[in-house]
């Protein structure tokens, strides 16, 4: 089963589980599993080499028919094959099902135990793109409208580029905005990666001021049905000027003319929990009028129970101290 035969089998697919996906990750030394279960589905797996041990990671997948049982059973036999070959501790999977009790059963009936961390995004906005501009600006928040029509009354213009400069400078700034929010960036080498991999898939828009001023950035990944708002990163400015609005608005625009159905805003915080990392973003994100959606949680499929432990205690701890 090619990529195209996927995207054309599973809508939900994204660009975690495609080839431009896991070029990056050759790029950057990482081994890549592909599994083709036939007809039935398609998994690409990346292989991780923590401290506490190797572990195979599924994001965003296997994309298979959840429903039925035989398919589900088989492909996790081959996918802890495939771990087992590697020698890895344990699999990482988070399927692109959404956070009900029968999903949530049907993972634990299968042998998998809730991850201590999250994977890609597990909590997100998804906006509809077939719908049209003016009924995008009517499901918005009013506030959120009112901060996308106040970036074009104060002339603020929006650009994309994907050269090598602007990923460098994306970097710099966004290496600033994660000492003031707190977060820890990707590094440079990441970004160029992605750069490499994903050519025209991938691009950074940049709000400035009509003076010529930066405000804000984000990048944008699509594949298939579906684009992502995946790395953002400002100035002081945005604080007080819509940069970021704008970029939004611009790129639901651009993203309806290269076929997107779907807009991912990726990455907010759980309901209730108003300490979370995603918390400031979080009300920014829900006012554009996307539908909130709670996938379900990483889960793993354990190889060995033993050295496992270990992992699992390390990482709820880590967990705690970032707030996720």
């Amino acid at each position: 089963m090619n990529w195209e035969e996927v995207l054309k089998k599973y809508s939900e697919a994204n660009f975690l589980q495609s080839p431009m996906y896991q070029k990056m990750n050759e790029i950057l030394g990482n081994k890549t599993v592909v599994l083709n279960f036939g007809k039935e589905g398609y998994a690409l797996g990346i292989v991780r080499d923590a401290k506490r041990g190797r572990y195979l990671e599924i994001p965003c997948g296997p994309l298979i028919n959840w429903k039925n049982k035989k398919v589900t059973e088989e492909a996790i036999s081959k996918i802890k094959e495939a771990a087992k070959k590697n020698n890895c501790v344990f699999v990482r999977i988070r399927p692109q099902l959404t956070a009900s009790s029968e999903n949530l059963k049907l993972l634990e009936d299968l042998g998998l135990k809730k991850s201590p961390m999250h994977l890609a995004a597990e909590h997100t906005v998804m906006i509809d793109l077939t719908s049209s501009e003016e009924e995008l600006l009517a499901k918005m928040r009013r506030q959120t409208r009112y901060e996308v029509r106040r970036a074009d009354k104060l002339g603020i213009k929006v650009t994309k580029d994907n050269s090598e400069e602007i990923f460098k400078e994306f970097h710099s700034v966004q290496v600033e905005t994660a000492k003031r929010q707190n977060f820890i960036p990707p590094n440079l080498k990441v970004l160029m990666a992605e750069r490499e991999a994903f050519g025209k898939n991938i691009t950074i828009y940049t709000a400035k001021t009509a003076e010529g001023e930066i405000i804000a950035y984000g990048m944008m990944i699509w594949d298939g049905l579906e684009g992502d708002y995946y790395e953002a990163a400002s100035t002081e400015l945005n604080r007080k000027l819509p940069g970021a609005y704008a970029i939004i608005w611009q790129a639901m625009k651009d993203l309806k003319k290269v076929g997107c159905k779907r807009f991912n805003l990726w990455g907010i915080a759980p309901a209730g929990q108003p300490n979370h990392r995603y918390a400031g973003v979080t009300t920014f994100k829900t006012g554009f009028g996307g539908e909130v959606i709670e996938y379900v949680a990483a889960h793993d499929l354990i190889i060995s129970k033993v050295r496992y432990l270990k992992d699992f205690v390390v990482e709820t701890i880590r967990k705690k101290k970032r707030r996720l």
